[in-house]
């Protein structure tokens, strides 16, 4: 099974990058192979360009997809699973990883498909995993919980995945007091991403 990890953090000392590197091990013990784009890392542009808006703005699937959501579109190409790791600001997901959602599933390749563009093809299993200072269930209480769910994996994820998912690693404010809990739900989420090979 091979897997895309789409990290997006700036800091390597981050909590995101804890629940990454735990993730990964998991998965290599379960000989999954698994390929990272680093959001960060790669400085990845998250606005688009004018010529991009008018092939998104105007449906112009014709006009030329830059090279860097190419190299997006390859990886995207050869993994069975998508994990979206990430955490949460501002009630939604960091505006670089938005920017990936707004260039990388473009017009022809995720949605409104064409014969003279290559297709994004419906992927086994998407996952959503974002860390979060408050609590789930208090983020579940003020509503902001669900309307994260609604808008990652009805809007951004949507038909692209057949089966979707979305894990809050709430309560990060008292780090110690949640990362047992969480590591063993990382463990969890593996077994399921495993039993889910194509």
């Amino acid at each position: 099974m091979n897997i895309l990890i789409v990290v997006c953090h700036p800091s390597k000392k981050s909590y995101v990058f804890c629940i990454l590197e735990q993730l990964k091990q998991e998965l290599v013990n379960n000989s999954v192979v698994i390929e990272v784009s680093d959001l960060y890392a790669m400085n990845f542009r998250s606005d688009m360009t004018k010529e991009e808006y008018e092939r998104e703005g105007f449906s112009k699937s014709d006009l030329p997809i830059p090279r860097d959501v190419l190299e997006e579109h390859e990886k995207i190409n050869r993994a069975d699973c998508i994990v979206f790791l990430y955490p949460v600001w501002r009630s939604d997901c960091p505006a670089k990883l938005k920017g990936w959602f707004d260039r990388v599933f473009c017009i022809g390749y995720a949605y409104k498909q064409k014969d003279n563009v290559p297709k994004m093809k419906t992927k086994k299993y998407g996952i959503v995993i974002c860390t979060a200072g408050y609590t789930k269930d208090h983020l579940q209480e003020i509503g902001i919980a669900q309307s994260m769910e609604n808008i990652m994996l009805n809007d951004r994820l949507g038909g692209r995945f057949e089966r979707k998912e979305m894990i809050i690693l709430g309560g990060a404010l008292e780090i110690e007091q949640v990362k047992d809990v969480h590591a063993e739900q990382i463990k969890e989420l593996t077994k399921r991403i495993v039993t889910t090979s194509p």
